[in-house]
């Protein structure tokens, strides 16, 4: 079995085609917006609180961009590189799960914060460390994205199917 997946899941560096450029570029101004949301979290537990309805309005926006690259990477990649790897386990399955506790975490604070007008410091803290959480869950995730699964997917797909995921993920909002 030497050699076996070595096309697939080889180490060699990979020069990404257009659409899962796309896809990477879109990681960009999120870590920025992580980053931003991270600084805030950090302002809000040393400062007692405070710039906690900044943090609320940042995630708020940043809660929107992350749904539509999600969406895209669930709807599209996600589903094509299934046809070779299949449904259950392997690296997929693994991305969804990032997906849906990063998820988790700003949905959480986003429900937290609609329910409640006021917030105790502590309060405010909890709901920050959520934002860290998620934070932290994308930050790897973006990652293993860029080193694992789009070079994957870069090797695997044919060149057809590079141009189908370049047309739709080329298809504006």
């Amino acid at each position: 079995m030497q050699g076996c997946h070595g096309g697939v899941f080889g180490n060699d560096p990979v020069t990404l085609s257009e659409g899962l450029n796309k896809l990477v570029s879109e990681h960009i101004p999120l870590r920025e917006n992580l980053q931003t949301l991270f600084s805030l979290c950090q302002k809000v537990e040393v400062e007692q609180g405070a710039l906690f309805g900044e943090l609320v309005q940042e995630v708020k926006d940043f809660s929107t961009k992350l749904d539509y690259h999600s969406k895209r990477e669930e709807d599209i990649l996600f589903r094509m590189m299934e046809v070779y790897l299949g449904k259950n386990g392997g690296p997929i399955a693994v991305m969804e799960y990032e997906h849906e506790q990063a998820h988790g975490y700003i949905s959480e604070f986003l429900k937290n914060v609609e329910s409640h007008s006021e917030f105790s410091t502590d309060e405010k803290i909890k709901n920050a460390n959520l934002i860290e959480n998620a934070y932290h869950t994308l930050i790897s995730h973006f990652g293993k994205e860029e080193q694992v699964l789009y070079p994957m997917a870069e090797r695997m797909f044919t060149d057809e199917e590079k141009e189908i995921v370049n047309q739709k993920v080329s298809v504006e909002r």
